[in-house]
């Protein structure tokens, strides 16, 4: 009940050790995605461990699907800003290889699912983001990178400036839990957690499949109705906007325009061009370009 404490604080500074968790998913090529969450705070249940528990997850169902990975998964579970910085003072290699990343933090808990962009705003895990959270059906927020924050900071300073962007439901500091006691398991909701493990996972689906292919009918549009592509009978015309993407995709598919490039313009679902594309090439309408 007193108004004024002294506190003492019995600390030293001598060689030490850092531990973090580092696991790795491989994939087909050497091109990684990272995905960080931090775990220097193991009592508070949003800012900490729902970050931990989606990244588990995401993780293991990675790794039950290892044999159709185009990308190296990379996940690091640190302290927070300090793990960051060691790991990538000690590993700027692996870093060069990092081609996509998302800081998964405060995921579990109230409010819409909200990304912050890379450093660089426009690299394809921010376009991918923006993407899959327009076409959600849910409430969503946006917001452009500031160099405050978590350790996206870190990934993004010009000496590295890698693509890593940073997922959150109502962001750190933004609601009266945080760094708190009051932050644990009630304020975490499996609805909400589901909710953010699905986002980061088609996330992940649209850095998969993104690619550019060469459409090779290309004077004129070939005939698809014989195909059994174009009709009330074949292909996936269930799908919504099917038909559609296949047109698009036929019509853009110059070796030049990835399948991102090509459900933004034309409004469809990435899930829905890519399975286009996929038809499409198995009937040898379409290949991928060589540079990806």
């Amino acid at each position: 009940s007193d108004d004024t404490y002294d506190v003492c604080i019995d600390s030293s500074l001598e060689p030490g050790h850092l531990t973090y968790g580092e696991y790795v998913v491989p994939g087909r090529t050497d091109d990684e995605v990272l995905i960080s969450a931090h775990c220097c705070h193991p009592s508070l249940a949003n800012d900490n461990l729902s970050g931990v528990a989606v990244a588990v997850e995401l993780a293991r169902y990675l790794t039950d699907h290892a044999v159709e990975l185009r990308h190296t998964y990379r996940f690091l579970f640190i302290p927070g800003t300090i793990g960051s910085i060691t790991w990538l003072a000690k590993n700027a290699d692996v870093a060069a290889r990092i081609r996509h990343g998302l800081v998964l933090s405060c995921v579990g808990g109230p409010g819409p699912v909200s990304y912050k962009r890379s450093r660089r705003g426009d690299a394809p895990v921010d376009r991918a983001a923006e993407h899959v959270l327009k076409r959600s059906g849910s409430t969503y927020a946006i917001r452009d990178f500031v160099p405050y924050g978590n350790d996206e900071r870190q990934y993004c300073s010009p000496g590295f400036n890698l693509a890593v962007g940073s997922l959150t439901r109502t962001p750190d500091g933004q609601y009266p839990e945080y760094h708190t006691s009051a932050d644990d398991l009630s304020l975490v909701r499996p609805e909400t957690l589901a909710e953010s493990f699905a986002t980061c996972l088609r996330i992940c689906e649209v850095l998969e499949h993104d690619s550019a292919y060469v459409n090779l009918s290309p004077c004129g549009e070939p005939q698809l109705g014989r195909r059994g592509l174009y009709s009330a009978t074949g292909g996936h015309t269930s799908l919504p906007n099917y038909e559609m993407a296949l047109l698009w995709v036929l019509n853009l598919s110059d070796g030049a325009h990835t399948l991102l490039d090509i459900a933004e313009r034309a409004g469809i679902d990435f899930a829905v061009v890519h399975t286009a594309a996929a038809d499409l090439a198995d009937h040898k309408l379409l290949r991928r370009a060589a540079i990806q």
